[in-house]
């Protein structure tokens, strides 16, 4: 099929709706980002980009922590709302009825109906033009024990995650494959035992 030729864009998709955490000591607040993901395997390392006019900016600046809070099917009105109202304003916290916990090793809440949230500590901050990136460990994960096994298997297929692309949220659907599919020998049928 023949190609247009745009200008260079956002338009890497799907990305994670993220909801990020923050808290100073004085300010805590929730915000929408979709430029978040992995940089880095050993160490866990991420990041998040966010306009150093928003109201957050400078409350992780000054902690120096944030968490991502990965977004439910049910989360998806609180994570489309957190994007475009600021916290400067109103406690979107009580505004989107937003039950927090404590993280586990850093000082900041997380979204208690996450399934998921990585708890981050900045490591450098990077100007970019529009976003500075914050550029952090992953220092621990908090995730629900209903999406643990019996073997100690992640299934976060069970989570009712949600992607965002080019405007529009969209639930995941079902797998398709699996890392090293592609590669994986087939395995052998089992030879029936003879009566």
């Amino acid at each position: 099929m023949a190609k247009m030729k745009w200008r260079g864009g956002t338009l890497l998709s799907p990305v994670p709706p993220a909801l990020v955490t923050c808290s100073d000591g004085e300010r805590e607040n929730v915000l929408t980002v979709a430029w978040t993901g992995i940089v880095n395997s050993d160490p866990p390392k991420t990041y998040i980009s966010v306009r150093p006019s928003r109201y957050s900016y400078d409350i992780i600046k000054k902690s120096g922590v944030f968490a991502i809070n990965l977004t439910t099917k049910e989360l998806t009105r609180a994570a489309d709302w957190c994007g475009v109202r600021t916290g400067a304003k109103e406690n979107k916290f009580e505004r989107c009825r937003l039950e927090t916990e404590r993280a586990s090793e850093i000082d900041c809440p997380v979204l208690a109906a996450s399934p998921l949230a990585l708890e981050c500590r900045v490591t450098d901050v990077i100007p970019l033009g529009s976003h500075d990136m914050f550029l952090a460990d992953i220092v621990a994960i908090d995730v629900n024990e209903d999406l643990v096994d019996e073997n100690g298997k992640l299934h976060l297929d069970r989570a009712g995650l949600v992607a965002y692309s080019h405007g529009e949220y969209f639930e995941l659907g079902k797998r398709i494959g699996k890392f090293g599919f592609s590669v994986a020998k087939k395995k052998k049928p089992t030879p029936k035992k003879k009566k």
